[in-house]
């Protein structure tokens, strides 16, 4: 290892940079495009949800109600919370209306693999 003498400088010139401040409400955006899930989770969320009112599958409602989960749980605080919310209570309603049409528990379809 090759010794600097005492009065040089050991950094280079030509490879300094300048610092630049980020902008807040730049860096904010670029943030939330960055991260799609909770877009994704409310759309899925919204289609579950009509899927399981107007086809009357229990499944639906129950994936659309975990989309409406992550959804929230993956929103940033300066996101819209209304249309979280009116995802939310969509899919709460679509597991409960699908529920009073039809009472009976969700049946999986390997069951009827079993019983013979």
């Amino acid at each position: 290892m090759q010794q600097q003498p005492q009065g040089s400088d050991p950094r280079r010139a030509n490879r300094i940079v300048r610092f630049k401040p980020v902008d807040p409400q730049l860096g904010q955006q670029q943030a939330v495009a960055e991260d799609p899930l909770p877009e994704y989770m409310n759309v899925l969320g919204m289609i579950f949800s009509m899927c399981g009112l107007m086809i009357r599958m229990k499944w639906c409602s129950w994936l659309a109600l975990v989309c409406s989960c992550i959804s929230f749980a993956n929103t940033r605080s300066s996101d819209d919370a209304k249309q979280i919310v009116s995802s939310f209570m969509l899919s709460v309603s679509a597991v409960v209306m699908s529920y009073l049409q039809n009472p009976a528990p969700i049946i999986p379809p390997w069951v009827s693999l079993f019983q013979t």
